[in-house]
């Protein structure tokens, strides 16, 4: 796990959005899975702004989604399907014919699930997974107690997330009590995994996430068994790292290392 600790939330998503950007251009036909929230947002501007600028191509990309509230329609103001539509894959030369985005309201629930993740193993798995932080420490929709071993499924939402997305819709009784999400299993299966987080408010679980122990009440905690995963965090959320001068030291030696083989070529 390689911790990115950097000043704000301009800096984070432009470094997040560097990382994506040349993940593309070695592999200009990979799988991306997309996150929703406030935490990629920036990212997705950035990577919009790359694309207008002509130094992203997007033509070959094949993209998935974490997660969607139960319920809700894909033209619902609200669904994490239009959420990525309006704020990144209408503004990319993405072929519609490859997006794969949760829909909340299939006829059968179980057999949804399974032909999703069908498609994810039919396509050659996930390249690059992009993913924010709960308060709670959950990944995608995978609550405090999801198995470490869980695949795409319904789940129950808690009390805590709940609240926390009121604030999209009018009244907290207007949030879904469930939703379709990948699972904790189908997440770490992905070859590159992206977790961004910012503010005070994130500052507690990153510090569990990162440093405490694996389990299955943290579920991003189960990133720590993955080989290639990057966190990027922001000065605040990066507060209550024990081992965060470590962290930063890395960072330094990484850059001299980056100079040293310069050189030398």
């Amino acid at each position: 796990m390689k911790v990115i600790i950097l000043k704000d939330y301009d800096e984070i998503s432009k470094r997040a959005a560097k990382i994506v950007a040349d993940e593309i251009v070695k592999k200009p036909d990979m799988v991306l899975s997309l996150a929703t929230g406030s935490s990629p947002l920036g990212l997705y501007k950035e990577l919009i702004r790359l694309y207008k600028q002509k130094k992203l191509d997007f033509s070959k990309i094949t993209t998935f989604n974490l997660d969607e509230y139960v319920g809700l329609s894909s033209d619902n103001k609200n669904s994490f399907y239009y959420f990525l539509a309006e704020n990144f894959l209408n503004h990319i030369n993405i072929n519609p014919k490859n997006i794969h985005l949760l829909k909340g309201v299939p006829r059968d629930f179980n057999t949804y699930c399974k032909s999703y993740e069908k498609i994810i193993k039919n396509v050659g798995g996930i390249d690059l997974q992009i993913l924010g932080v709960g308060r709670d420490g959950h990944i995608a929709f995978n609550e405090p107690g999801s198995s470490l071993g869980s695949r795409t499924r319904v789940k129950a939402l808690t009390e805590e997330t709940i609240e926390d997305n009121a604030r999209f819709f009018k009244s907290k009784n207007e949030v879904p009590r469930f939703a379709i999400t990948m699972g904790v299993g189908t997440i770490i299966e992905a070859k590159k995994i992206i977790l961004l987080a910012n503010g005070l408010g994130k500052a507690d679980i990153i510090a569990k996430s990162i440093e405490g122990p694996i389990t299955a009440e943290i579920t991003a905690s189960a990133l720590q068994m993955h080989p290639n995963t990057i966190i990027v965090i922001d000065e605040k959320a990066a507060s209550k790292l024990k081992k965060r001068s470590y962290y930063e030291y890395v960072q330094n030696m990484e850059k001299e290392w980056i100079n040293v083989t310069k050189v030398k070529e």
